[in-house]
């Protein structure tokens, strides 16, 4: 396995901005699915909604282990693999992918 420690330290401020930003943006979409303007109206949007709701929870169990991880470390990354970090990006990413398919259900018709 491969460690951060092969990036410079320019890269892993980087990584850890990235990590650090998508934690925030988790956080803003889980309120915006809580709220009711973006309540589901039909059976088929509520497995949507619970299939989301569900990628956010688990999102949220890597990130917490990741964010704490990052904060005991100050940027000691030796305890974290390279391959988990790019990989929780990668989970990011696809949920971040389903939320606005979500969103774009929900504006069209029923």
């Amino acid at each position: 396995m491969s460690h951060l420690t092969h990036y410079s330290t320019k890269e892993q401020q980087a990584l850890v901005m990235r990590v650090e930003r998508n934690h925030r943006m988790v956080q803003r979409l889980n309120e915006k699915l809580k709220s009711y303007t973006h309540e589901p109206k039909c059976p088929k949007r509520f497995e949507k909604f619970y299939e989301l709701n569900k990628s956010i929870q688990n999102f949220k169990k890597y990130d917490a282990r990741i964010m704490s991880i990052i904060r005991q470390r100050h940027l000691d990354f030796s305890d974290l693999d390279q391959s988990e970090v790019e990989n929780h990006i990668r989970r990011f990413k696809k949920l971040e992918s389903d939320f606005a398919s979500y969103l774009l259900e929900l504006d069209k018709p029923l």
